[in-house]
């Protein structure tokens, strides 16, 4: 039987913080009544993965967040949550706020669209303190971009900017496909394509070197145990973050892999059509970061024009796509 995500055994005792912040987010995000989906999709973006090293589902991820054991509880015989003694990787008072969340918010109910979400990752940023805009749905039900709020357990947001997604993407894919369009643009995208991928080559590389240090570190720590254990903690948890962030950075920078090469003659019309996974990939092959502010004024349905910064991406091949900003 698998161990439960978060803890090192199966008596809920020991907590595997690497996991245990995953858990935190997730439930910070939870709480923010982001979907299910939603949040496995920002966990898999960054990096974030199951006990059996897969990408998280969202029954899966429901599972853990309702798991009594993450808030130091367990049941009794009589199926009443009582104290376990071990430790809280969540308040209880959350714990008990996200098991209480309606049945329709839970996974495989969500609307299909409300899963779909252009920006994703790091690319876009808050612009006043530059932290990641999560998916955030409004109390309607429309999809809508947010800086998520800091909280105890997510620590950083601000949360005084949000965007109805459909606005949002509409100004966005109008700015790289005018890009786009341009020929001198267009002759280079396979180049500037094979340059991404070759970057995120690298990175797995950097990650699978920092994976053999670390069972370096792990194999000698055990035999002569010259570290103290504060010392050895320090440096594992220094290379569990280096892999994670460069397995993120490389899966974000391989979305262009879905970018076509070649002439297509209506982009708008193809723009409508094409995956979700293809527009992904547009923009990360444009768009290093899109910073977004506040609106000028409340319930505002246009995205006005010092709204948004576009940070272009500079290609090594020879052409940089525009330094414009908006």
């Amino acid at each position: 039987m698998p161990r439960l995500y978060g803890f090192e055994d199966m008596a809920y005792q020991r907590v595997r913080e690497v996991e245990a912040e995953g858990i935190r987010a997730a439930a910070s995000r939870r709480l923010e009544k982001q979907s299910f989906p939603a949040i496995t999709a920002w966990m898999s973006e960054h990096g974030y993965r199951t006990t059996q090293g897969n990408e998280f589902k969202p029954d899966v991820l429901a599972g853990v967040l309702r798991h009594p054991a993450i808030a130091g509880l367990r049941e009794n015989e009589d199926g009443e949550l009582v104290d376990s003694g071990g430790p809280r990787i969540i308040p209880v008072a959350d714990f008990l706020a996200i098991r209480a969340m309606k049945q329709s918010n839970d996974p495989g109910k969500q609307r299909a669209d409300q899963r779909e979400y252009l920006l994703s990752g790091s690319l876009g940023v808050c612009g006043l303190c530059a932290c990641s805009l999560g998916a955030s749905p409004s109390n309607r039900g429309s999809r809508g971009y947010r800086c998520i709020p800091s909280t105890a357990q997510h620590p950083g947001g601000c949360g005084k900017v949000r965007i109805a997604a459909e606005l949002f993407e509409t100004y966005l894919a109008e700015h790289v496909l005018a890009e786009l369009a341009k020929p001198e643009v267009a002759a280079l995208i396979g180049q500037a394509r094979d340059e991404l991928l070759a970057q995120a080559t690298q990175l797995r590389k950097d990650a699978a070197a920092a994976r053999r240090r670390q069972k370096k570190l792990g194999e000698s720590y055990a035999e002569t145990q010259d570290l103290s254990l504060k010392a050895f903690k320090a440096a594992d948890k220094k290379l569990t973050d280096l892999i994670r962030e460069s397995m993120t950075r490389a899966r974000f920078l391989e979305q262009v892999k879905h970018v076509p090469v070649g002439d297509i003659p209506d982009l708008v019309r193809w723009w409508k059509h094409a995956p979700l996974a293809a527009k992904k990939g547009v923009l990360v092959l444009f768009l290093e970061q899109v910073a977004l502010y506040p609106a000028a004024s409340r319930g505002s349905r246009t995205v006005d024009a010092d709204r948004v910064a576009l940070k272009w991406r500079q290609w090594d091949s020879g052409i940089a796509t525009s330094a414009q900003s908006a």
